[in-house]
C-alpha cells in the first residue's frame, strides 16, 4: 500500500443535510489521518473549524484514514460545498509535488506556469527539481539544478520528477 498518512486531504463529494440539526461533509479520505478535535481548513476559502465527529454507517469513529469513506461534521457552520477540499491548515507559498511533464517541449524552469486547485488558478514557478524517477526501475535519479545541459534537461515529455514549487 502506498498511502500518504501525513498530509490530510479530504475532497468534499456531498453535503449531507437531512434536517436542520445535522450538516455533514461526505467524502473519501484521500490522504492523511483526521481525528475528532482536529482543526481543518476548507480550500479555497481558507475558513477553519474543528472536527466535531466522524460519522460512518456503523457509527462514529475517533479517527479516519485513507481510503475510508466518512462524513465529517464541524463545530462551526462554515460554508463548504461539493468540490472543495478539507485539509489540516498549512499556509505556505512553497511546496513539493510529484510532477508528470505532459508537454512536447522540454520544461523551461525560467517560465512561470498556472496551477489549478479545485476551481482556482494561480501562477507558480518551479524552484528546483529534487530528483527524476526512472519509470522502468522506479529509481530516483539526481539532477544538478545549477548545471543544466542538453543531457541534463529538467523534464521532457512523460518524465516524472519531484519538484519544489512556489505560488
Amino acid at each position: 500500500n502506498d498511502h500518504n498518512f501525513t498530509d490530510f486531504r479530504f475532497p468534499v463529494q456531498y453535503v449531507l443535510r437531512p434536517n436542520l440539526d445535522f450538516r455533514g461533509f461526505c467524502g473519501k479520505v484521500a490522504s492523511g489521518i483526521v481525528r475528532k478535535g482536529d482543526t481543518v481548513m476548507a480550500l479555497p476559502s481558507g475558513k477553519t473549524s474543528k472536527v466535531k465527529s466522524i460519522v460512518t454507517y456503523d457509527g462514529e469513529l475517533e479517527y479516519a484514514f485513507p481510503p475510508q469513506s466518512v462524513t465529517l461534521t464541524l463545530e462551526d457552520e462554515i460554508d463548504v460545498s461539493r468540490g472543495e477540499m478539507l485539509v489540516h491548515p498549512v499556509i505556505d507559498r512553497n511546496f513539493e509535488a510529484m510532477m508528470v511533464w505532459m508537454d512536447e517541449e522540454p520544461m523551461d524552469i525560467n517560465k512561470s506556469f498556472f496551477i489549478k486547485q479545485t476551481t482556482n488558478l494561480s501562477r507558480t514557478r518551479i524552484d528546483a527539481i529534487k530528483y527524476k524517477v526512472d519509470v522502468n526501475t522506479m529509481e530516483h535519479l539526481s539532477i544538478d539544478n545549477g548545471q543544466l545541459t542538453k543531457d541534463n534537461l529538467p523534464l521532457q515529455l512523460n518524465q516524472i520528477a519531484r519538484v519544489v514549487l512556489t505560488t
